[in-house]
């Protein structure tokens, strides 16, 4: 596909609609964390039960994706999104709204829940539109787009903090419609009718089935989802590593943080020129070999107790890389299985956001004045990362759609 032909099929208007969708969980979970004091005050209750609202969110996200993937593969991308879309902004309202935090932890699921249509169909909607390394580009470029995200967040966070916590749902709400506004001006139906799945849950399920056991497509998956993985391990422990550590004021880790995200997107923007030339598979080799490499050094560093002038540019080259194994693992793991896009996504994304909740306590386990779990985490992800590309090696090739299965007999 010529880069004419692609702008064609993603515009410059729906690639930053699609960013915005597929943002919807660093804006939902790290714009509320500097009111989590205020919120456990103005409702009375404790740290754990303010928690569950993050925990409660990040399971509706993950059980959404695996229940509107499917769904978008049988009715079609448009009319799922906008009513899941829809959903999420009435749940906004009603966390901003919530009395106790039992109403606030329930919305907050139904955000979730509602949300991932944003993630999943927005990863779906390019593999209609664009194959190859076309889509590698495109999703590279989602990445680098969504990786302004995590810089936000935080930041429009802090400062609405004065204004309560209920203004951070109000603000997420307020996102949520730009979300519904850009899905119904700018999003359009791109899988027809021709291409779409029958049948209910028995169909889905052999739909499932027909993807697990393509080996290539779940090696690309655990990579991308290792990869994750091993971002979360990032992100949930650099504040207790950098500032309590490393000995970075707030101010310093707040820079050191955005400067990190800064450098994803610069990365996503290289990989996305670069695929062209190099293609996917080659790209995604380097960004794991690379994270792989940086995490042994950075453990290395914790273990000699290096000074945070040692450990930050190896830091941010680290971070940086995981881009590359993002866009590049998606494309290559929803490449395989274009036929069922919309449920490909979801087995990637419910993985993606399941190994996240998993590492994400796990770096913690030893306490706040160690960088050693981080170490390990980063180290063992990446490993394992690699180890699932060995799946990968003479798998079959992609099929364009697989045999229906025979109707069955009647009485």
């Amino acid at each position: 596909m010529t880069r004419t032909a692609e702008r064609s099929a993603v515009s410059g208007p729906l690639l930053l609609v699609l960013a915005l969708l597929s943002a919807m969980a660093p804006f939902a979970t790290d714009m509320y964390l500097p009111a989590f004091t205020a919120l456990a005050d103005d409702m009375r209750t404790t740290a754990s039960a303010v928690q569950l609202t993050l925990t409660a969110f990040l399971a509706g996200l993950a059980a959404g994706q695996l229940l509107i993937g499917p769904i978008s593969d049988r009715f079609g991308r448009r009319s799922p999104l906008i009513i899941a879309t829809a959903v999420a902004t009435l749940a906004g309202a009603a966390c901003a709204l919530a009395p106790h935090i039992g109403v606030l932890i329930a919305a907050r699921f139904v955000q979730g829940f509602a949300g991932s249509a944003g993630i999943v169909i927005a990863r779906a909607v390019v593999a209609d539109r664009v194959t190859g390394p076309a889509a590698a580009r495109i999703f590279a470029l989602l990445a680098s787009i969504g990786g302004i995200a995590p810089v936000v967040a935080p930041l429009a966070g802090g400062a609405l903090v004065p204004a309560g916590w209920r203004s951070e749902f109000w603000a997420l709400t307020v996102i949520s419609v730009l979300m519904l506004l850009g899905s119904l001006l700018v999003v359009r139906e791109s899988l027809p009718a021709e291409r779409r799945h029958t049948g209910g849950l028995d169909a889905t399920g052999r739909t499932m089935r027909r993807l697990l056991a393509d080996r290539g497509y779940v090696g690309y998956v655990l990579a991308f989802a290792l990869g994750f993985a091993g971002l979360m391990a990032y992100i949930s422990a650099s504040p207790f590593v950098l500032e309590g550590v490393l000995g970075l004021s707030t101010t310093a880790y707040t820079v050191a943080f955005a400067v990190n995200a800064l450098g994803m997107v610069a990365t996503g923007l290289i990989s996305s020129r670069l695929v062209g030339r190099f293609g996917p598979r080659a790209l995604l080799t380097v960004g794991q070999g690379l994270v792989l490499v940086l995490s042994a050094v950075l453990l290395a560093m914790f273990a000699l107790g290096l000074p945070a002038a040692a450990v930050l540019p190896v830091l941010f080259v680290l971070v940086g890389s995981f881009t590359l194994i993002m866009g590049n693992g998606s494309a290559l793991a929803i490449g395989r299985a274009r036929w069922a896009s919309g449920t490909a996504s979801a087995v990637m994304g419910a993985l993606q956001f399941a190994l996240g909740a998993l590492v994400s306590p796990l770096v913690g386990i030893a306490g706040e004045d160690t960088a050693l779990p981080m170490g390990i985490a980063l180290v063992v992800a990446a490993a394992l990362g690699l180890a699932a590309r060995l799946l990968t090696r003479g798998a079959a090739a992609p099929v364009r759609e697989p045999a229906p299965d025979p109707a069955p007999a009647h009485a």
